[in-house]
């Protein structure tokens, strides 16, 4: 597997997704199956490393005063009923 630079998440992400549309839909020999396996495991721990880097930058921008990271899940849900709160207030 080629070497990944810099912030190349969604090309990491596509080609994981080639990956997995080829060994479901496709008849292929072992070996190129393993080949493609193995292609596939790199590619999902890049994309998982990413992840996780830009959740602690996410941390860091929602520090509190102090310094101290202020956790809070961001739940889409959450944020449509609010949404639709705030617009049924109005």
């Amino acid at each position: 597997m080629a070497r990944l630079r810099g912030n190349e998440f969604e090309k990491a992400f596509e080609q994981l997704e080639s990956i997995v549309r080829r060994l479901e839909g496709e008849e292929l020999p072992l070996d190129e199956s393993l080949k493609l396996f193995e292609q596939g495991i790199g590619l999902s721990r890049f994309c998982h490393q990413k992840l996780e880097e830009v959740e602690k930058k996410i941390e860091l921008i929602l520090a509190d005063a102090k310094g101290q990271p202020r956790v809070e899940p961001f739940d889409a849900e959450d944020e449509e009923e609010t949404s639709r709160d705030d617009v049924a207030e109005t």
